[in-house]
């Protein structure tokens, strides 16, 4: 699936054989307005991911089939940011779809260790409300980047303090079990994208 010429940013979970070896998958599950934002950066792990990458988009009331099949069948993670310590994380309205509670456990599995994982392409607040409606991303286990990595992504508002965008994500993730080529690329792409958009 394509963004509007644009790879789109949606949920990553990776489950993929190439040559008889386990390569993990990235599926973006992705919110509908992503598909058509400027302003998105999961169209670049698409593009450089191609089908290793699957594009998703997030809907409540039929999740998709390809997607909760994979989760049955496949060790699925969901990466997930590091929370506060309070009761919950609020961002906006009351709205209690915007409110994630923070006893959620972290796995100290690496990355390595999962057959794919899942990655939330939409904004914070969208996230937060994709999370908390969808029952079956609430059964994976969650794993989460250090929070020590900065972000150079500053084309939107209201973005988590020490959040990353999708394609800072994804080219972590693939560095940290060994894809350099792979996530220096995308983070090419995105430093071409703001380079871009500044001008």
């Amino acid at each position: 699936m394509e963004y509007n010429n644009q790879p789109s940013l949606s949920v990553v979970i990776c489950l993929f054989l190439v040559k008889g070896i386990q390569v993990l998958k990235i599926i973006l599950l992705t919110h509908q307005k992503e598909l058509t934002r400027p302003s998105n950066t999961g169209r670049w792990v698409k593009a450089v991911l191609e089908e290793r990458a699957l594009v998703i988009p997030w809907d409540r009331v039929n999740p998709n089939p390809e997607l909760t099949q994979l989760i049955a069948s496949a060790k699925v993670g969901l990466l997930f940011p590091e929370l506060p310590a309070q009761p919950s994380l609020v961002v906006g309205s009351i709205d209690s779809a915007e409110r994630i509670d923070t006893s959620i456990r972290l796995e100290s599995d690496t990355f390595s260790n999962f057959d794919a994982l899942v990655i939330i392409d939409s904004t914070w607040q969208e996230a937060r409300k994709i999370y908390n409606r969808s029952p079956y991303l609430k059964q994976l286990k969650k794993v989460s980047i250090d929070s020590k990595v900065e972000s150079i992504y500053q084309l939107r508002r209201n973005q988590l303090e020490g959040g990353l965008c999708t394609a800072e994500c994804a080219a972590h993730i693939l560095s940290q079990v060994g894809e350099l080529e792979s996530a220096e690329s995308i983070m090419k792409c995105l430093k071409e994208q703001i380079a871009h958009k500044m001008q």
